[in-house]
């Protein structure tokens, strides 16, 4: 089985991975997983599959009041199960820290290492719906960093309860980076230390948070090597390619959009002259890239197979 930092230290070949969304309770999984086929002719490397915590609903019977947490989309493990066998692609499933104890998380990554799979993302998680802060599970985890560094003792050896001669597991441990830092933070400098942190507890590659802006991706990687992060780090890209995004991204992830994007898609007389003005624009972006050595591509999909397959074909076709 093939690990992240492996492909990353001893192939050649750029590294190429994709991430998809669960779909929401009731939903069929053969429609996330059709999305990914026409995009397996790039020869993905990885599939990463999110994992989202639950949100508390209410409900009332009788005059009484219960709490009860409703996960909107679950089937992350069963998919990186399903992407295993359909398409003999390598799957990172996300762990976070909320909704999980740190026994919970234990039991996970047994689950994880008894199906094979050998890498992981470990994520602190955004609070669920109608949550202001982030709130960690009693003896659970309230930073990433605590939870790769769980990981990383597990994987030698090393579990919670001793144990007599307990096996160690070998996962692979990705994090992620903020360009244009986590929203919660005061700054980009304490934002690094907290990477740093990661990194320090046992992470061995990073995955950014969207951005579209190369400089800003550019500045981002310098300032980690100055606090000394070295590791791989390799830029996260979500197409923008209509109106509507335009409003959603910058409030849902906290970046910001070019002016040139922008105008792009908003002086675009169709949506059609959007999409391809928004790909174009996202192929020069990793052509940057490229030239400035990244060790690879990680394309968000959000489920949605257009925009990632036009703009690969346009990276792709770039390439020859």
């Amino acid at each position: 089985m093939t690990k992240v930092i492996d492909w990353l230290k001893h192939n050649r070949k750029l590294m190429f991975s994709l991430e998809i969304t669960p779909p929401d309770r009731g939903k069929n999984m053969d429609d996330i997983l059709s999305g990914i086929d026409p995009l397996m002719r790039f020869e993905p490397q990885f599939i990463n599959v999110t994992y989202h915590q639950p949100h508390m609903v209410y409900d009332e019977k009788d005059g009484v009041i219960t709490r009860r947490p409703r996960r909107k989309k679950p089937g992350t493990v069963g998919i990186c199960s399903a992407i295993k066998n359909r398409f003999r692609v390598e799957p990172v499933p996300h762990l976070i820290c909320g909704s999980f104890s740190r026994y919970e998380t234990e039991d996970t990554l047994i689950d994880l290492h008894f199906l094979g799979i050998k890498n992981i993302l470990a994520l602190r998680g955004d609070p669920p719906p109608g949550q202001a802060r982030f709130i960690p599970e009693k003896d659970g985890h309230l930073y990433a960093c605590q939870l790769v560094e769980q990981i990383a003792q597990l994987n030698r050896g090393k579990y919670i309860d001793e144990l007599e001669d307990p096996f160690p597991t070998s996962f692979c441990i990705g994090v992620a980076g903020y360009p244009e830092k986590h929203f919660e933070s005061p700054n980009l400098d304490k934002d690094l230390l907290y990477l740093k942190k990661k990194v320090d507890a046992g992470a061995e590659y990073i995955i950014t948070q969207m951005f579209y802006d190369f400089r800003i991706y550019k500045e981002f990687v310098e300032k980690a090597r100055a606090v000394g992060i070295q590791v791989p780090i390799i830029p996260g890209l979500k197409p923008l390619v209509s109106r509507k995004q335009i409003q959603s991204i910058p409030s849902s992830f906290h970046v910001n959009i070019p002016a040139e994007l922008v105008g792009l898609i908003e002086e675009a007389r169709t949506r059609e002259q959007a999409f391809a003005g928004g790909v174009r624009f996202m192929a020069r972006l990793v052509e940057k890239l490229l030239e400035f050595g990244v060790p690879g591509i990680h394309v968000f999909t959000m489920g949605q197979g257009r925009a990632p397959q036009a703009l690969l074909e346009a990276v792709f076709a770039a390439k020859g």
